[in-house]
């Protein structure tokens, strides 16, 4: 009997241990659409692999991380992002990281990072840092985490959550984040939601909003600006 239950407990874990490994890895990109046709294939994630012959330490360098961006425009920050794109050897690492400049009350929109968690740590100034959690149950509110920053402190922003960055302060900000995806991608909320392309409905909107569709036409027809 003993012998037998041994077995049934090795078999269950064997099959639950192939289930655990049988997931596709987290895709690095929106979409990857099926295709037959060889010729109008990219690779998944967008990118293969150097022959590490021809490899050099160029390919896992960058500089230019010291050079400040430019916050002149709507929101008052700028974000020089080093990931995959830009730094071939991240590829496969699953790593990238930003360099975040504000003005004095600059802001760094609400967006989330499909995938990717962030570490932000401040170098300079004061920022106000928060985020929001994802539907809780019926009659309840989404909570809001924030914290005001300084030179030195660290704060995470969990993977897919809606965060922001404001500059409370009268003076520029710095700050560098990590995160945790060679391509992490940004969605800054109210770009995607008001100047999407083709627009949403307004209808849509309004009900969603809860106002009326002159409002939404009013918010759809601005330039929303990107900070990326």
């Amino acid at each position: 009997m003993a012998l037998k239950s041994f077995v049934l407990i090795i078999a269950i874990l064997a099959v639950v241990t192939s289930i655990s490994h049988a997931s596709d890895p987290s895709p690095l990109q929106d979409f990857c659409v099926a295709v037959n046709d060889s010729m109008t294939t990219v690779f998944v994630n967008g990118k293969v692999c150097k022959d590490p012959k021809v490899v050099t330490a160029d390919d896992f360098f960058k500089s230019g991380l010291n050079v400040a961006g430019n916050t002149s425009n709507n929101v008052g920050s700028a974000v020089t992002a080093v990931n995959v794109n830009n730094l071939p050897g991240l590829n496969t690492l699953g790593i990238s990281l930003a360099r975040i400049d504000f003005a004095p009350y600059g802001l760094n929109p609400p967006h989330t990072h499909p995938r990717g968690t962030e570490v932000l740590t401040v170098l300079e100034g004061t920022l106000y840092v928060g985020f929001v959690l994802s539907n809780p149950g019926p009659n309840m509110k989404n909570k809001l985490f924030t914290k005001i920053l300084h030179p030195g402190d660290v704060f995470v922003f969990p993977i897919g959550l809606i965060h922001f960055q404001f500059n409370v302060g009268k003076t520029k900000a710095v700050a560098f984040a990590g995160l945790s995806s060679q391509n992490p991608g940004v969605i800054t909320i109210a770009n995607a939601v008001f100047g999407s392309d083709p627009p949403i409905n307004n209808d849509v909107l309004a009900k969603a909003l809860q106002v009326d569709k002159k409002v939404v036409n009013y918010l759809q027809s601005q330039f929303w600006w990107d900070n990326n």
